[in-house]
Parts: structure tokens; C-alpha cells; sequence
């Protein structure tokens, strides 16, 4: 019998989320790791060299930025040469000839004594060690999100990734579903390095998983259909959607630093009144905004780690009651959708 299992990875700039989904039992029953993301090993490894005074030389593949770069550009700071494969560069900047004003070399050749530190979103030979040590085989069928601003280098990163998001959209009939297209969008090198690495696998955003993913929440599911707003409050971006059921009526995207809650709360309301602009957004140092039609004040769920900070008094949704997976378990309706149905 052919392996029906789902393994979902949802990578976030904190954690990557790892959900082994198994049609053949309850979904609480699920077995699920939450570990340091990609970005926050590659940055700690950095960190661990410019400590000693060694170069940093990156290769692998392009992958999420944070506190990777953040790494490299401390070390930097201190003195330290730090390299790049082609390969591995977009990870600090799409525009080659930015990586190198920022002081990192592109080269196939690490400094000598360098401590070589390999890029990359997806961590398979980790994750597969980590459940051999129990005695779980890697599921054949593999899902990754990560949030991709796709290739961009002379255009604001902000307003290609929020283009496409509002192509997908209206191509495919504002169904929240088409923003998580099988295979991704070409420009998204992020989403196609991971494919490179992970042929056959499902991958798409770390956003829309987590909105579809929220509608898994019981009291989420009985009010979609007459309206509701989700919003996804991630460690760097925060995500908001009002719905008809799967129908999009409304979206923004800010970065969640910028963001408190009266800040939040107004956007929210205006979105939902139909008002809020793209400008509005785009202007405030947010990706954009997109506006179909109006929807009124609706219930309002939010997801996400950082949703008790800036939304306490909404509903805090978890998908089979698991706020960290609800992205994971998202992923996993998403494969449902593209690749069963």
C-alpha cells in the first residue's frame, strides 16, 4: 500500500512547524515538531564563527533572510570576510551587485579558514535523522510554505510580492485558494529553491496557509460562510483576509514590528468597511492592499505567535487546537485541494 501520509513543514522566520499527517487517524493524534527555523540556524552558525574571529563562507541555496542576514551583517560590522555561493547570494539580496556593496564577495571560493555554512529553507536530512531517532519513515509526499517576495531586484521586494498576490487572486475568481498555486509562481525563487531541493513536493506561502488552516477552527468554520475576518500575525508579517467562505472581499499585508494594537484594530475596520487603500499600506512600509468589496463588521479570528499581543480580545484560532500547526494543517487542506481533489 502506497504511504498516504503528508509531511507539512510551515517555515516561519522563528520556527519551522512540522506536521506528519496521517489520513488514517485522528488528526490530534498527529505526530508534530516545533524546532528553530532555518534562518535562525544559519544565523546562530554565523554568529558562532564571527565569535571566534573565522570567515563565513555560505553556500546551498537561496532561502529566507532575517536573522541570517541580520548575522551577516554583523559580522561584517566586526571585521570579518564573509563569501557567498551564486547559489546561496539572493538569501542577503536578489540584486548581485547590492550583495557585494554590502560586503559580502560572491564566489564559489571560501576565504581560507572559513566556516562554510550551508542556506537552504528545507532541512530534510534533519528532519529525517530527527524521526529515525523514533522509528518514523519519511512520508513519501512532502508540503513546504515559506513567505517568499519572489525575484525583485530593481523593484521594491514590497510591492512585487503583493502583486502577485493580488494576480493570483483575481485569475483565479478571488478563491483564498488561489493564492497557493501547484506548482508556485515562477518569480518566487524561494518557493523554487525549496522545489529544487524537494522535487515533487507542494510548496507555497507561509499566508495563505495559515488563513486556510484557521478556517479548521470550529468556531471559525460556522461563521465563515456569513462573513469573518482572519488574520495572521506572524513573527514578520501580518496577514489579513475578510471572507465569504473561501472568497477573498478584502486583503493587507503590513510587517508585524510596525504594527500595535490600535494600529491593527484600524486597519482591520477599514478594510472591512471597504476603505482601506493600497497606498495607505504601501506608504506605511506594508506590502499593499486589496479591496473587492465590503463586508461590514464581521467576527474576527486571529492566528498566529503573535496574536495575543496585538489582537487579545478576538478569537484566537488554532486548527484541531494547535496554534503552531494551524499553517502545517493548512498546507495539508491545500494538498487536498491541488493534488486529491
Amino acid at each position: 500500500m502506497s504511504d498516504r501520509r503528508i509531511l507539512a513543514v510551515d517555515v516561519g522566520r522563528g520556527t519551522q512547524d512540522i506536521l506528519i499527517y496521517d489520513p488514517d487517524i485522528p488528526a490530534e493524534n498527529s505526530f508534530r515538531l516545533v524546532l528553530p527555523s532555518p534562518t535562525v540556524i544559519v544565523g546562530n552558525a554565523i554568529r558562532s564563527a564571527a565569535q571566534v574571529g573565522r570567515p563565513v563562507h555560505l553556500e546551498g541555496t537561496c532561502m529566507g533572510g532575517g536573522g541570517s542576514v541580520s548575522a551577516v551583517m554583523a559580522a561584517i560590522g566586526a571585521g570579518l570576510s564573509v563569501t557567498a555561493s551564486p547559489e546561496a547570494a539572493p538569501t542577503i539580496h536578489d540584486d548581485p551587485e547590492r550583495v557585494q556593496r554590502m560586503g559580502v564577495r560572491v564566489t564559489d571560493e571560501p576565504a581560507a579558514g572559513a566556516m562554510r555554512v550551508r542556506t537552504g529553507d528545507y532541512m530534510e536530512e534533519e528532519i529525517r535523522t530527527a524521526l529515525s531517532l523514533f522509528g518514523v519513515t519519511y512520508p513519501e509526499q512532502v508540503a513546504v510554505a515559506v513567505q517568499d517576495h519572489g525575484y525583485s531586484p530593481k523593484v521594491s521586494n514590497r510591492l512585487h510580492r503583493f502583486e502577485v498576490f493580488r494576480d493570483l487572486l483575481e485569475s483565479g475568481d478571488r478563491d483564498l485558494y488561489a493564492l497557493a498555486p501547484d506548482p508556485p509562481h515562477p518569480s518566487m525563487t524561494r518557493m523554487q529553491a525549496v522545489l529544487s531541493g524537494a522535487p515533487g513536493a507542494l510548496v507555497t506561502d507561509t499566508g495563505p496557509a495559515a488563513a486556510i488552516g484557521a478556517l479548521l477552527d470550529p468556531w471559525v468554520a460556522e461563521r465563515a460562510g456569513g462573513g469573518i475576518t482572519i488574520v495572521n500575525a506572524g513573527n514578520g508579517h501580518t496577514l489579513c483576509f475578510t471572507l465569504r467562505g473561501t472568497c477573498v472581499c478584502g486583503m493587507f499585508e503590513h510587517h508585524t514590528a510596525a504594527l500595535d494594537t490600535p494600529t491593527l484594530k484600524g486597519l482591520i475596520r477599514r478594510l472591512q468597511e471597504g476603505t482601506l487603500t493600497n497606498r495607505e499600506v504601501f506608504d506605511d512600509g506594508g506590502h499593499g492592499a486589496a479591496m473587492y468589496e465590503a463586508v461590514g463588521q464581521t467576527p474576527v479570528a486571529v492566528t498566529g505567535p503573535n496574536r495575543r499581543r496585538l489582537l487579545p480580545d478576538a478569537w484566537q484560532a488554532a486548527a484541531y487546537g494547535d496554534m503552531m500547526l494551524t499553517g502545517s494543517f493548512g498546507l495539508v487542506e491545500i494538498w487536498k485541494k491541488r493534488r486529491d481533489g
